[in-house]
């Protein structure tokens, strides 16, 4: 039986894929961090999904991380070579958060606990929707060691130097309120509402353009660190590359015929 469940909805637009391990408070394993991985690469290459939502099973935990059994036997008995390939140059927790771009939309709806790798799984998405008994901490400080798989990196860029600073240093846990005024959430839902309501959202924005999506996001990634001048600069030329797309054209055919727009992507 499949640790990691994928639903599709909106005629194949929005993908759901729900973490299945409630008796592990949804924590990958190698297997299923190996399915995530496969399933991410399919939607990045299928171009009918448009969104990716992705969720835990249960209502206690949407990721508690890695399942440190199995990590760290691994970081124990792995030689360096093989060490090196699957932990340093592959592809980080669930895929997502380190070595797979994937440039369309990625909304992480969290349902309760979502800790240390968990949350660098939904730290790695563009937008995270809670619900109101969520909780978040990135807690690798209490253990010996730091966020690995985009914590330091992510965490800094969303909610503020001080913020990231006291969540990574303390290792505490926040609320899902505490975590929507300091900008690490979107949205707080009730719990029983939050899946429905993410999936809600993400077929409005599987109406929008998917160039529009593909061509901001790989801007906003590559403009980061650049000086000013050069930052619009980027995003002027990916304006203009845009310009040239047929769904551009669709998109002011659209507004002035008074209708919604369908986009091909092209």
């Amino acid at each position: 039986m499949s640790d990691i469940r994928l639903e599709k909805h909106a005629d194949g637009r929005v993908w759901l894929v729900t973490i299945d391990r409630p008796y592990k408070m949804n924590a990958l394993d190698f297997a299923a961090h190996d399915e995530m991985v496969a399933i991410w690469k399919a939607f990045a290459t299928d171009d009918e999904a448009r969104v990716g939502v992705v969720t835990g099973a249960g209502d206690a935990a949407f990721c508690a991380g890695a399942d440190l059994k199995t990590y760290t036997m691994a970081f124990a008995t792995t030689p360096a070579p093989e060490f090196r390939t699957r932990f340093v140059d592959g592809y980080g927790l669930g895929g997502i958060t380190r070595g797979l771009e994937i440039d369309k939309p990625l909304i992480a709806a969290v349902n309760g606990f979502a800790i240390s790798g968990g949350l660098e799984i939904a730290l790695a998405c563009d937008l995270r929707f809670a619900s109101s008994n969520a909780q978040f901490a990135l807690q690798d400080s209490k253990w010996g060691f730091h966020a690995c798989d985009g914590g330091l990196v992510r965490l800094p860029m969303i909610v503020g130097l001080g913020n990231a600073m006291e969540m990574i240093l303390s290792g505490e846990r926040i609320d899902a309120e505490h975590a929507l005024r300091i900008g690490l959430v979107n949205r707080v839902w009730p719990g029983e509402e939050l899946v429905a309501r993410s999936l809600e959202y993400a077929t409005m924005l599987a109406t929008r353009a998917p160039l529009s999506h593909r061509f901001a996001k790989d801007t906003m990634r590559r403009i980061t660190g650049m000086a000013m001048a050069e930052q619009l600069k980027c995003e002027v030329r990916s304006f203009y590359d845009l310009g040239r797309s047929e769904d551009l054209a669709e998109g002011t055919r659209a507004f002035a015929e008074r209708r919604e727009a369908e986009f091909k992507g092209r």
